[in-house]
């Protein structure tokens, strides 16, 4: 698993559109599906990657705190499960429900969506604002597997406050870090 960072798509994109299979009701999703009108959290991640499982329990956490808020949660998957089978879509919706996902777990086949966001790691989180303007992208916090730091999320909640209270969310943001997306070859 190569230490990649995110690769910070430009503040102000508008977030794009996808139509992908969630892995947990069958379902396909569109972004209308769950953008919302205070805005949506966009992550990449996967089932196996250290620093994914590392964070699951506070982007849970922080995923039931904003969503009551009104604000939309997604994740996306993009890993190539030929060489990665531990991320297949069988193995999504049984992580999804054994560590209670309170969002739309999605599977990513063709990696287009990753590509599009320029999504580099996992986790990789974007926030958009109710226009569905990038006004996030990074890290959730400074926590690192065997870091000694401990979750809080404040990154991402900082972001989130900051939005949904209407203000600007500071341009000084700090790239996520983690696996790197599996690309197909």
């Amino acid at each position: 698993m190569a230490y990649t960072e995110s690769k910070m798509l430009p503040l102000g994109t508008v977030a794009p559109d996808f139509s992908l299979p969630d892995t947990v009701s069958g379902k396909t999703i569109l972004l209308d599906d769950v953008a919302t009108d205070k805005g949506l959290v966009v992550m990449f991640i996967c089932n196996h990657c250290p620093y994914v499982i590392h964070v699951n329990e506070e982007v849970v956490k922080v995923a039931k705190d904003y969503a009551a808020q009104g604000v939309g949660f997604v994740a996306i998957s993009s890993n190539d499960v030929v060489n990665y089978p531990d991320d297949a879509p069988d193995k999504m919706k049984s992580h999804a429900e054994e560590v209670e996902y309170p969002f739309p777990y999605l599977y990513d086949e063709t990696q287009e969506v990753a590509r599009i966001y320029n999504a580099a790691c996992t986790p990789d989180f974007y926030v958009f604002d109710k226009n569905r303007k990038l006004v996030y992208r990074g890290r959730l916090d400074d926590s690192r597997p065997n870091s000694g730091t401990p979750l809080s999320g404040r990154d991402l909640r900082t972001a989130l406050d900051t939005m949904l209270a209407g203000g600007e969310v500071s341009s000084r943001q700090y790239p996520s870090a983690g696996c790197n997306i599996k690309w197909k070859k």
